[in-house]
């Protein structure tokens, strides 16, 4: 893609910033979207992987289908297989209705599992026989069903493979093409760009002057190495707005 095509992306779904290695991610996003590989997004807590299921989701034939996204995190390990594959009435105490799950849901549309490494091995295997033959059981049914659904992943699960705690075939199922979004303390004036953004989207919401920054402030904000991302990055901006609107 050229830049200009790149920065009508950027545009279109809010991305801030002109690292070469963030272009290259969206480039990637871009490219594979037509295809119905399996996508694995990598990248640190906190950098705005969010976004590159949405841009592989609407560039590609499934866009007029449902996109469902999913922190896997999040979900019960009791009910995650419920809330997935579905469910038959009956098939566990409090199912007092049939539930179609996500997969069903999201036939002919695109799946986020977000924080992938947090499922329980059980879910693991259903999740690859999903990506295998596109079939599914619902909790407490005998009956296959299939489902055409495009699967994007996101999660950091070396660590969960060294542990045993993430089946080492379903990476490599998922990880078809991996795409890594960079930290923010690689991303250079990127930092000064999301800060300018941030102030001025909370000088908006709270009615007051955008803070601008000093060159000395400037110099701290791209020193510092950023831990928690452009998540904290907000985050501070926030703080910063209100405190130095409060002291005035």
């Amino acid at each position: 893609m050229t830049r200009a095509e790149i920065q009508q992306v950027k545009q279109r779904f809010g991305i801030i910033g002109n690292t070469e290695a963030l272009s290259r991610a969206i480039d990637v996003a871009i490219q594979v979207a037509p295809t119905d590989l399996s996508v694995l997004i990598t990248g640190e807590s906190g950098v705005g992987k969010e976004s590159f299921p949405q841009i592989i989701h609407q560039y590609s034939r499934r866009k007029h289908g449902q996109y469902i996204a999913v922190n896997c995190g999040a979900i019960p390990e009791g009910t995650i297989d419920s809330e997935l594959f579905g469910h038959e009435k009956g098939a566990f105490t409090g199912a007092i209705g049939e539930r179609k799950g996500y997969f069903g849901e999201a036939d002919g549309g695109t799946i986020f599992l977000d924080e992938v490494g947090e499922l329980p091995l059980p879910t693991q295997a259903r999740l690859l026989r999903v990506l295998e033959s596109g079939e599914f059981i619902k909790v407490g049914s005998s009956k296959v069903q299939k489902t055409d659904v495009r699967i994007v992943a996101a999660t950091n699960v070396t660590q969960a493979i060294a542990e045993g705690r993430f089946r080492e075939d379903l990476y490599y199922r998922l990880n078809t093409v991996p795409i890594q979004i960079p930290p923010l303390r690689e991303r250079g004036d990127d930092v000064l760009l999301l800060f300018r953004k941030f102030a001025a989207d909370f000088a908006e919401k709270y009615r007051m002057p955008a803070i601008q920054l000093t060159e000395d402030a400037k110099k701290i904000l791209l020193a510092y190495p950023w831990p928690g991302n452009v998540r904290q990055l907000k985050n501070i901006t926030e703080q910063i707005s209100i405190i130095e609107t409060n002291r005035e």
